[in-house]
């Protein structure tokens, strides 16, 4: 059964930057989905950025436009969120998701199309 890990996460001042990484435990296939969510206490988990592989097409939340990005190492089995320009406001834990056999993509967010594998979560602070 298919697995992912995290890590990557840390302290850092605002305007920081930080890279995620998330390995999946097999490779990654034409249609799964690949991508990030992340949570505060008393806030829904929200959809941060999501890449369909290898097709790459990618979606980002408004709020990290231009600051985060997401890419794919293929040979490693493995997803990154480059985190730039960092806000106070993007603290939250953050969430690798595998979406087995894709991802429907609508508006900012994105859904399963069968069934999503989470990793164990990495804590990103951004102190102002």
């Amino acid at each position: 059964q298919v697995q992912v890990v995290e890590s990557g996460g840390g302290s850092v001042q605002a305007g920081g930057s930080l890279r995620l990484s998330c390995t999946a435990s097999r490779f990654i296939v034409h249609n799964d989905c690949m991508g990030w969510f992340r949570q505060v206490p008393g806030k829904e988990r929200e959809g941060v950025a999501v890449v369909y592989t290898p097709g790459a097409q990618t979606l980002y939340t408004d709020s990290v436009k231009g600051r985060f990005t997401i890419s794919v190492d293929s040979a490693n089995n493995r997803i990154y969120l480059e985190m730039n320009s960092l806000k106070p406001e993007d603290t939250a834990m953050y969430y690798c998701a595998l979406d087995v056999g894709g991802c429907n993509l609508y508006g900012a967010t994105w859904y399963a199309r069968r069934d999503r594998v989470w990793g164990q979560g990495t804590q990103v602070t951004v102190s102002s």
